[in-house]
Order: C-alpha cells, then structure tokens, then sequence
C-alpha cells in the first residue's frame, strides 16, 4: 500500500526553543516500509502545506496517518483528516501517537466519519497489522490497540523489541530544520523506552505501563555512526537510570570513534546516584542536560509526586557544574502563583547559573491530575493544552497572570541572551552561520514575537470547534488503572537490575503496578 504519514504543525515553544525530528513517525514509517508498504513522510513543523496536498493529488495514498503526539495539534489533525477525506474519498486515514491514545474515542467522534481507525499504544507494533487488515478487507477489531466505528480491537501491544525498528530518517525532506538550544542541527535516538516513575503531571509511565525497556548497545551505535547531524538529543524519558546499560553505549561509541554533541533529559537523583556515567559521557560529547525540577519548594515537590528533596535537587545542580555540563531547569508555575511567587521565583532563577524554563500546570488526558483536576478545568480547547497557557482557574486575573508568566521568562531569557552574553551568544550564532544553519539565530529573535501576554489572551478569544468533552463517570479519587495504555506487567516489564529497581521504588510514592 501506499502510506503517507504526516506529522502536524509546530506548537508555540516549538517555534522558539526547539524543533525535532518526528522520530516517533519516521520509526512507524520504518515498521510500514519493512512490511513492504511504500511510504512517504511530511513534516508540517518545517514543510510547507503545499507539498502535503501535492502527494493527496498526485501520488494518491491508499493510507494517511497523522501523528497525535500533542494534544494541542488535535484540531488540525481533525481539520487534516476531513481536507483529505473530502480530497480522496477512498483514502483509509488514521490517527496514532502518544495523545491520540488518551483521546481515541474523542477523536473518532471529532472526526464524524473523516477518521477511519485510531491506533492506540506503540504504532510500530500495530500499523503493519492495520495495513494489512485494510488491505485485505479484514475487521479493524482484529488489530491490537485499533479503536474504529466498529468498536475497538484487543489491548495494544509492544515491539518485540527496540532493536527490531529502525527510523526511515531518509523520508524527511528538510532534516537541516530540526534543532534544540545550540545544537543545530540536529537528530534525535532512542536509547530506552518507557519510565518507572509516576509523576502525577506526567503521561508516560501511564503510556508505557510504567515499563523500561532498552535497545542494545551495537544497535544504537550503529544507528549513531549513520547520523550525519553533529547534535543528537536522546529522546529517554528519563535517560541512563540503568548506569550498565549507559557505560556499555559509551564505550561501543569510544570504540568506533564517533563524536557527537549530546543533549539528554534525566532526573536529579539519577544524576547523583550514576555520576560516573554522566562523567563518562560528558568526555563523549555530553553538552547540556534537561533536568525537571517541577518546583522549588517541598510542597510542590509532594503535589508532583517528585520523591527528592529540594537539597538534593540543589547537590544534583552542583555536580552537574562539577562535571562541567550545562543544565537546562524545567519550573512548573502553578495556577495559584500570586505576584510575590513570581517574583520569588525571579530571584531564585537569578541567583542560579543554569538556564531555566517555566511551562504551566495542564491537566493532559492520562495524568492523574486529569483525573483529580478536570472538573475544574476554565477551558476545554484542545489548543490551550501546550504547557503555555492557563486552562485552570488563575488566583490572579488571567491577563495578569500571562502578564507576570510573560514576564518572567523574559528575565530568564535576558539573564542568557542579554549583554552580559551577548560575545557568546554571537560566536555560537556566528559559527553556525558559517555552516548555514540560522535555527539558533532565529530563535534568538523570535522570543517577544511568540511570548507575549496579548497573544495567549487572544488565543482564549478564538472560536473554537472542537474541545474535549465533559466525562460523566468523573470519581473523587483517582483510579490510576483507568490511565494505562499498555498494561502494566509490574517488576518483567522493567529492564532494571535488583538495586535500580530498588532505586526507583524509594524514589517513587505510588502504589506497585
């Protein structure tokens, strides 16, 4: 069959601080191609509409899949899906990802007939069986994980194992597009899949299971000496937390010579407890590490289910300097925060070396705090769901909470892009420039011209055509087997030796699942 899979639009951080390849696609175009479909990608983050409607007209795919990773692209993926039904009739069009599984009745129902079949779960384990049941004239409620008109099919599935899905990253048509901060351009690889954690803001221990899985050593580094990108970010939730299994892709990488620029996301005790890994990585190439603080404050540490405390979280921002790695901070401003919190957190932001950045409380679908908040929700806009903009009740009036949010990351963003760094700031623009990349550059003087308290006021005032329905069965208490999207296996399902699996159970404050 012929497959399009499309990958929707940018969202508004995207447009600043990072865009990235959409590794989650091109490994679903990769399982496809390798059952013997031909495939095509568009990427509508760096492409232009036009050649998406280009490959409808002309090519005509037998099959569209849009990619539903981000809950705020749900109504362009619906507005997709009915442009390209009412264009070719006969074309079978899906929705996978990872949002698209928290919402597949939704969409279904959005769609009126436009969305043939909602995947949920891991796309590459399930889009070759959907493929082939179409082509056959098969039930849809045959394939693992398929919600359809005709009901839904049996509980979605993993791959039998990472290392048997490998990215058709030749289907992209503008990989120069793709960067995050400095590392421009750059690529994206999947060490680990999964996270045993269960932070309650958080979906994708709620996705996987509360799972942790692994590729092989050989197989990622085979897949690192094909990258043609100087920067790779690695995509794990929560990177390294096996210190085993991070020594032995350092050192295949030492042995074949490569060198790269890294960028990881990882949590603060991981980093304490495996800093012999983050030395060693940061000898390969390691440049800068994304570290979700949430808060501040033990309060806020409680409400997100983050067993660390603020001390330790302090030690973790000291030995990554100790190690010579730059750290990016992620704060979650809450609702609630009056004007001296914002100002509280300004000082704080400071007084500390390491870049730091605000998203806001959201309740997504497959969260706890869906569960415990929705009732309370100001707006059901699925547009407003980016982790940029209020949904829930603000203790300061919105305009003055955008206002003081705005505010916020300006200082922040001034306290790195300002005069006092201006010479640096330049000599990294000034080298990509020589090798033709302008993605930092550009970043550097979009920031006002997309944060800004005017346009998230007049992004509340826009019409909206489709929001996410009120659900009638809401319980007081959250019942977390009703998130899951893959089944939990418990302690088989985690690739962890005895003493990590410990490690994350005192670090956790849920129940065992």
């Amino acid at each position: 069959m012929r497959l399009l899979a499309v990958h929707p639009s940018g969202l508004m951080y995207t447009r600043v601080f990072l865009t990235l390849e959409p590794l989650g696609l091109e490994l679903v175009a990769g399982a496809a191609r390798a059952a013997g479909h031909d495939v095509r990608i568009v990427d509508l983050q760096v492409e232009k509409p036009g050649r998406l409607w280009r490959l409808i007209d002309r090519w005509r795919p037998e099959a569209v899949c849009l990619g539903g990773n981000y809950l705020a692209n749900v109504p362009e993926i619906i507005d997709l899906a009915k442009a390209i039904k009412a264009r070719l009739p006969g074309c079978f069009v899906f929705v996978g990802g990872h949002s698209a599984s928290f919402v597949a009745g939704d969409l279904l129902a959005h769609g009126a007939g436009a969305i043939d079949c909602v995947i949920k779960g891991e796309g590459e384990a399930s889009v070759p069986l959907l493929l082939q049941a179409v082509r056959n004239g098969d039930a849809l409620t045959s394939v693992p994980g398929a919600v359809s008109a005709a009901g839904e099919g049996p509980a979605p599935t993993f791959v039998e194992s990472l290392d048997t899905i490998r990215p058709a990253r030749d289907l992209l048509a503008r990989r120069r597009r793709y960067f995050i901060g400095t590392l421009d351009p750059c690529a994206s690889i999947e060490f680990a899949r999964g996270c045993p954690w269960d932070c309650t803001f958080c979906s994708a221990w709620t996705f996987y299971g509360r799972s942790y899985r692994v590729a092989s050593p050989q197989v990622i580094v085979e897949e690192l000496a094909r990258l043609r990108e100087p920067g790779v970010f690695i995509v794990d939730d929560v990177a390294f937390v096996h210190a085993r299994h991070g020594f032995e892709i350092g050192e295949a990488i030492q042995r074949r010579g490569i060198r790269k620029q890294y960028y990881l996301e990882t949590r603060g005790d991981v980093l304490l407890r495996n800093m012999d890994v983050f030395r060693f990585w940061r000898e390969l190439g390691l440049k800068i590490m994304f570290i979700g603080l949430e808060a501040i404050d033990e309060e806020g540490l409680r409400r997100f289910r983050k067993r660390i405390d603020l001390d330790r979280n302090m030690e973790a921002l000291e030995a990554a300097r100790s190690l010579g790695i730059a750290v990016a901070i992620n704060l979650i401003a809450d609702p609630s925060w009056d004007r001296e919190r914002f100002e509280t957190i300004r000082r704080w932001c400071l007084e500390i070396p390491e870049v730091v950045n605000l998203s806001v409380t959201t309740p997504y679908p497959g969260t706890e705090i869906w569960q415990t908040e929705e009732r309370r929700l100001t707006s059901r806009d699925y547009r407003l769901f980016d982790i940029q903009h209020a949904v829930l009740p603000t203790t300061l009036p919105l305009p003055e909470f955008y206002a003081e949010l705005v505010k916020t990351q300006q200082v922040l963003n001034t306290k790195h892009l300002g005069f006092a760094a201006a010479r640096q700031t330049l000599g990294i623009a000034g080298k990509l420039l020589l090798r033709g990349q302008t993605n930092f550059l550009r970043m550097i003087w979009k920031f006002n011209s997309v944060f800004n308290p005017a346009l998230q006021m007049a992004d509340h005032a826009r019409p909206v055509h489709y929001e996410l329905p009120q659900r009638p069965d809401f319980a007081a208490v959250a019942d977390k087997r009703a998130l899951y999207v893959h089944r939990p296996a418990g302690r088989r399902g985690r690739t962890l030796d005895d003493a990590t699996e410990q490690f994350v159970d005192a670090t956790r404050s849920g129940a065992e699942s």
